[in-house]
């Protein structure tokens, strides 16, 4: 089997500090993981106007959804940055675009992997700019129905673009009774692709699980520490759940071989001992 890909969303977990993002990168690659991931927004373009205005308890102080957002965006000094720091310590990075315009900023890095979110699966420009690009992409299945997924590859294979549906649930944090991890068996048979798993529970055993179920892929939220401020914190592994699922799906890896009976040498000596007739 082909070795699964572990993924550290770091998302927005840096609140806007790229030595925050640094240390989750570092992090990450302490841990075994493969990438890490990041979230790239115009909060002009991506804030609805109907949230705008509406007040945010930050740790910078009382404000607005609209300012908060702006807040914890990174610019182009601080991807430079990631950029440098990831083929420096040789982590793959990428990053899911929420808008045509950061879709066309993530171009000049020349990434290898791009990623659909959940909440962007029915954004048909969107996902034909990604498409186009012909990058192996991710594509999050949170919040969607079937058929905005069969929409939504319709386009990729239209445009020739490799991709994995990432089966998710968008609860931070997810229950085990709403994972409902079956569904990765579903998703292979019914649209006959690679398919991963995008989490968003608390503990590490139902990524494992899900890698089980034939997962090709696992992406965990990631942060320094789940107290700190920010909605995905909570649903995020610091340094030692990451270590732990890292060596698990290893393990397991390890485990399976590869399904053809063998009769080894030990086994034969150990025969030896019992065998009375």
């Amino acid at each position: 089997m082909k070795k699964i890909f572990l993924i550290g969303e770091i998302g927005i977990n840096h609140n806007g500090s790229i030595e925050i993002a640094k240390n989750l990168i570092k992090n990450a690659k302490i841990a075994g993981f493969d990438a890490v991931k990041f979230q790239k927004r115009d909060p002009f373009i991506t804030t609805p106007d109907n949230i705008k205005d509406k007040p945010r308890s930050t740790p910078w102080g009382d404000t607005t959804y609209f300012e908060y957002k702006k807040k914890i965006e990174f610019k182009k000094k601080d991807f430079d940055q990631i950029d440098k720091y990831c083929k420096k310590i040789k982590i793959h990075w990428f990053a899911s675009p929420w808008d045509l315009r950061s879709n066309q900023f993530l171009k000049q890095y020349k990434l290898k992997y791009s990623k659909v979110a959940s909440a962007m699966l029915t954004n048909v420009k969107l996902l034909e700019e990604i498409s186009k690009q012909k990058k192996y992409t991710f594509i999050s299945t949170g919040m969607s129905t079937e058929n905005d997924i069969k929409n939504a590859i319709k386009i990729f294979k239209r445009n020739k673009c490799k991709f994995m549906l990432m089966h998710c649930v968008s609860s931070y944090p997810a229950k085990d009774n709403e994972l409902n991890l079956n569904y990765i068996k579903t998703m292979k048979k019914k649209f006959k692709s690679d398919v991963g798993y995008s989490g968003h529970e608390i503990s590490v055993s139902p990524s494992l699980m899900a890698a089980c179920l034939g997962a090709q892929a696992i992406e965990r939220h990631i942060t320094l520490d789940r107290t700190m401020w920010g909605t995905d914190q909570s649903a995020s592994l610091e340094l030692n759940g990451m270590k732990l699922l890292s060596e698990l799906i290893r393990k397991f890896e390890e485990c399976q071989g590869n399904g053809v009976k063998k009769y080894n040498n030990l086994e034969k000596k150990m025969l030896k001992k019992f065998k009375y007739w």
